[in-house]
């Protein structure tokens, strides 16, 4: 009688085991994949969407020397002020300079280039910071009465070709202007460094020796794109003497500072603003704040460099130093997907939780409408026994329901009804 008696107890108590605060199987089930696609999204914009900037890049700039190495020398400075390393890569111009920026191989971020070099060369996997400075092709000469066309060079200086009439000295700078004083030479051209503005302002002040002013000088832009045409303001040289007396229109290629097309976006902005503070002051061919500019010539301009030359900088690489702008800008990466995609998944959870609990409820219900359907179609005794098997089966399936405290009248009801339909057996399914 005792075993029996703690029977029924166990029976009677057993129901009330299933109640718990929460059903964290529940909760689980409802919040986990929401949480598993945030974190998925998170690890995918870190990784790839943003990753960290290097804080070291490399630069190919020129011969020892070279505009383009001193320049490069200056870069280095300025970005190391935040907190980037610039290591600075000679070479031999503009040419090589391009094909090593080309070569996969070939370690090196970004490089000076001047316009004009990239014939068979492709240049599909670089992209343009935007232009820099001009390198203007200054043509002086020797003689008694000014010329301004390269035709009137005749003999001296136009249709030059290999093994012809003409004699090439290869001078460069200071040689070639003091060749051209002393008279060993009838024209020199002078680019790059050897176009100096000492040098230039020497040659204007030496007697018999012009500059030539090229009228064609817009026809040679058209001609050949990579050109554009330069001018050397009345009295530039020399405000006193004014020289030059008029106007001269040369002509010359733009350099611009070439990088790979998988440049870091923080690394673009950062070598942007520090063109401009190199290249930004006025001289002798260009005004305040002329370069750097997305002038897109032979390189397509990349989307950073444009979106930095319309909006500027980001707020935090704007207000912040580098670093701490930079992590602060990796550690949105983690916010921008809770925001978007977790808190307002979290809002959600109670109405789908509350809903998987009472899905559970619903189901039992469902199979309880189908038996007393059934006990009610005057079914063969044999069947109707079937049935109370399967009356009893659903009581057991309630009875080991793991439910939460908040949905124990729900469940009670439910024991009710299973009560009332076995009533309702008993009665031969009559009420």
């Amino acid at each position: 009688m005792a075993t029996e008696k703690n029977k029924n107890n166990i029976a009677s108590i057993r129901p009330l085991a299933r109640f718990s605060e929460i059903s964290f199987r529940d909760l689980a089930v409802t919040v986990g994949p929401l949480v598993l696609i945030t974190a998925v999204v998170i690890v995918t914009a870190y990784w790839y969407v943003r990753p960290a900037p290097p804080d070291t890049i490399s630069i190919i700039s020129g011969p020892t020397g070279s505009v383009f190495l001193r320049t490069a020398e200056k870069y280095q400075k300025i970005l190391a002020r935040n907190g980037v390393k610039l290591e600075i890569l000679p070479s031999e111009g503009s040419v090589d300079n391009l094909k090593k920026l080309n070569d996969p191989a070939y370690r090196v971020d970004v490089g000076f280039v001047q316009g004009g070099v990239s014939a068979g060369i492709s240049v599909e996997k670089l992209v343009s910071l935007g232009s820099v400075f001009h390198e203007p092709l200054a043509v002086y000469y020797r003689s008694a009465v000014p010329v301004d066309r390269f035709s009137e060079l005749n003999g001296k200086a136009n249709g030059i070709e290999p093994g012809g009439a003409t004699t090439l000295m290869d001078l460069g700078g200071e040689d070639a202007a003091q060749a051209l004083i002393e008279g060993k030479v009838d024209a020199a051209f002078l680019m790059g460094d050897s176009a100096a503005p000492p040098i230039m302002r020497k040659l204007m002040r030496t007697a018999g020796i012009r500059l030539l002013n090229i009228a064609q000088a817009d026809a040679y832009t058209r001609r050949f794109p990579y050109l554009n045409e330069l001018v050397f303001p009345m009295g530039v040289f020399d405000f006193d003497e004014n020289i030059p007396s008029r106007d001269i229109h040369v002509i010359g290629p733009i350099v611009e500072l070439v990088a790979r097309d998988h440049l870091h976006p923080a690394l673009s902005d950062l070598l942007i603003e520090t063109a401009r503070e190199v290249h930004g002051r006025a001289g002798l061919l260009q005004r305040a704040g002329e370069f750097p500019a997305p002038l897109e010539h032979e390189y397509r301009i990349s989307e950073d460099a444009r979106r930095f030359y319309s909006s500027g900088k980001g707020f935090f690489y704007r207000n912040l130093p580098f670093w701490l702008a930079s992590l602060l800008d990796r550690t949105l990466v983690f916010f921008v997907p809770i925001v978007v995609l977790l808190i307002p998944g979290l809002k959600m959870v109670p109405k789908l939780y509350s809903w998987r609990v009472r899905s559970r409820i619903y189901r039992c219900y469902g199979k309880l409408i189908a038996l007393e359907r059934g006990m009610l179609s005057n079914a063969a005794p044999e069947e109707r026994e079937e049935m109370l098997k399967q009356l009893e089966e659903i009581e057991t399936e309630v009875n080991k329901m793991k439910m939460p405290l908040a949905f124990a009248e729900q469940f009670y009801v439910l024991r009710d009804h299973i009560g009332f339909v076995r009533g309702r057996y008993s009665s031969g399914g009559t009420v």
